[in-house]
């Protein structure tokens, strides 16, 4: 079933041997899955008879063998979000929801079925990670599902929601003291030294095509057609990129036709590399050290900044860097209009496409998705204090009596 052939550099073509490698050894560029499209002949009814999970998709995934994990990963619900799409001004609006992504509740459930997959026919033993919590969790969980070893490294500073996610799977977590990006550094030493299969490291180039199973779904649960645009938050930069690289891949194999979307990045005002870059008109994102309540996507130095600037300017989208506050108040307008809880990842894109809205990128009929990536139960510290508190009475009928018949005047 596969038509995975290698690996190729995304700047200068050259082609290596399909393994544990993630960057060009003549230009440094990132590497990237090869696949023969030509012998790709899957239908969309053919698709649709499959198993609801990624690997649905399995002819556009770098695997060689069969699937090990992730078997109730994928397809999370794409909801269409009238009431929000009224307050907001635009004609269809809907969220992709993988806060409800099985079994850690975030994205990263996608990107590491196809990584611990890979890994294992590899010949790795220890699944291991450099994250800010949602790839963490995703990693523990899925090692344990297979019996490998598991380390994974976080910043010391997560939010308590998160690190609980991650320990329940019985890993070793090493807290390092320092940004994301200092965890990174001592992750690509530590991998390059033990020969550990690091899922955003020595295996990105296959955890990264995990994220294509996000655009992919998106089309066909709108009916396999494209929306006018899509808005995704952008932390190390696997994501958008692999949206819009799903969205080529289907029309190359004739599954959809029509024109690709625009496609935005989002990111939090205290951490916007990519932003900025758009915004000076570079191709290469400076580092930053991040300051945001957005932990998810605090990441300064993005792997992949340079594909998401490439990504952005060709689909000929825009960005919108949002502050904490308006994040914060995106989170609860998402709440009370649809009932779902996103984390600050969220919040910052559906704070980024109010900006966008408000701008004219994104008009008043057309069609946009907004990728909500991860569970606001893990985060619920960024809330308190900020909620309507609980009524209290004693449980004496005459006391609940007086305070509904004086409610208004209490309010």
């Amino acid at each position: 079933m596969s038509a995975f052939i290698g690996l190729e550099c995304h700047l200068c073509k050259t082609r290596f041997p399909a393994e544990a490698l993630y960057a060009c050894d003549r230009c440094l560029g990132p590497l990237e899955p090869v696949y023969d499209y030509a012998a790709i002949t899957v239908s969309r009814d053919e698709i649709a008879r499959r198993p609801k999970n990624l690997w649905r998709y399995r002819e556009l995934l770098p695997i060689a063998g069969e699937p090990r994990t992730g078997f109730h990963s994928g397809f999370t619900p794409l909801v269409r979000c009238d009431r929000l799409a009224a307050r907001l001004g635009i004609r269809e609006l809907y969220i992709k929801d993988d806060s409800v992504n099985h079994p850690t509740l975030s994205y990263k459930d996608r990107v590491v079925s196809v990584a611990a997959t890979r890994a294992l026919e590899l010949g790795f033993t220890v699944l291991s990670c450099a994250s800010t919590g949602n790839l963490a969790n995703s990693v523990a969980a899925h090692a344990a599902r297979l019996g490998m070893e598991c380390c994974v490294f976080i910043p010391d500073n997560l939010e308590a929601g998160k690190l609980l996610g991650s320990a329940i799977f019985n890993p070793t977590i090493l807290a390092i003291a320092g940004t994301y990006d200092d965890v990174n550094r001592l992750c690509t030493q530590v991998a390059d030294r033990y020969g550990w299969g690091f899922v955003n490291i020595n295996l990105r180039s296959y955890y990264a095509e995990g994220a294509k199973t996000y655009g992919f779904e998106i089309v066909e649960q709108l009916g396999w057609r494209y929306p006018s645009h899509v808005i995704s938050p952008v932390a190390g930069g696997t994501l958008l990129p692999r949206i819009a690289r799903g969205f080529r891949e289907l029309k190359q194999i004739g599954l959809v036709d029509g024109e690709l979307p625009r496609v935005h990045a989002a990111q939090a005002a205290g951490c916007a590399p990519v932003v900025r870059a758009l915004e000076a008109g570079v191709d290469h994102p400076e580092p930053v050290r991040p300051d945001t309540m957005a932990k998810s996507i605090a990441i300064g130095n993005p792997a992949d900044g340079y594909r998401v600037v490439q990504t952005v300017r060709e689909t000929g989208g825009s960005s919108a860097a949002v502050t904490d506050e308006h994040i914060v108040a995106a989170i609860r307008l998402l709440a009370e209009t649809e009932g779902i809880f996103t984390e600050p990842a969220g919040g910052t894109t559906l704070a980024a496409t109010i900006e966008l809205v408000r701008r004219g990128v994104i008009a008043p009929d057309e069609s946009a998705v907004v990728c909500v990536t991860g569970n606001g139960y893990k985060t619920t510290e960024v809330l308190q204090d900020r909620l309507v508190r609980p009524v209290r009475l004693s449980r004496a009928f005459k006391e609940f009596e007086s305070w509904w018949e004086n409610r208004a005047a209490i309010a």
